[in-house]
């Protein structure tokens, strides 16, 4: 009889990843991790921001390089759209966190995909960022995910990858859960 084994290769390295699963479960202080950011002003409503340093596995840790987001507004508020808004780089964030999921849990069960594409949609009324109508809120009313997944698998088997990596998502738990944000000034 011949046995027949299935290759997927989504690019994810799944054995690392429970590897460090199963480590990071016997040292729960090496799994305390500190994302950083730093943001500079440029001109206007025109920032940069960089990304290069992180905290995580008990020591100060470097990506392979220095990413760089701009950001501003559209040319309709008066301002000379340099970059993304820092509420499109919020959609950004979700959509990637959530695709990203998808990929590895997808990988973990054997599931091989072909494309993989989220449109993703935030609703806002700006008349609360604007001052206009006090009782606005500022942020999002509603974000909306759409998935259009190609994979060998069926619907259901696709549901279900997509719900863990909703499960699994650390963007999407901010997007949804409150999380505390102290600002402070310096001098």
């Amino acid at each position: 009889m011949n046995t027949y084994t299935k290759i997927v290769d989504n690019g994810v390295n799944v054995p690392a990843l429970l590897d460090a699963r199963e480590a990071l479960s016997q040292a729960p202080e090496a799994a305390q991790f500190r994302w950083r950011a730093t943001c500079n002003w440029i001109n206007g409503t025109h920032c940069q921001s960089q990304v290069e340093q992180f905290f995580g596995l008990g020591e100060d840790q470097c990506h392979k390089r220095c990413f760089t987001f701009d950001a501003d507004h559209p040319e309709i508020f008066a301002a000379e759209d340099q970059g993304a808004t820092p509420v499109e780089y919020v959609l950004v964030g979700l959509a990637s966190c959530l695709t990203a999921g998808v990929a590895s849990v997808a990988q973990h069960r054997n599931i091989q995909l072909n494309m993989v594409k989220v449109c993703i949609e935030g609703d806002m009324d700006i008349q609360g960022i604007l001052g206009i109508d006090p009782d606005v809120r500022n942020g999002y009313r509603g974000i909306r995910v759409l998935f259009e997944v190609d994979a060998d698998a069926t619907h259901e088997e696709i549901e279900a990858v997509v719900a863990q990596s909703q499960k699994r998502s650390a963007v999407y738990d901010i997007i949804t859960n409150p999380t505390p944000v102290e600002v402070v000034v310096r001098g």
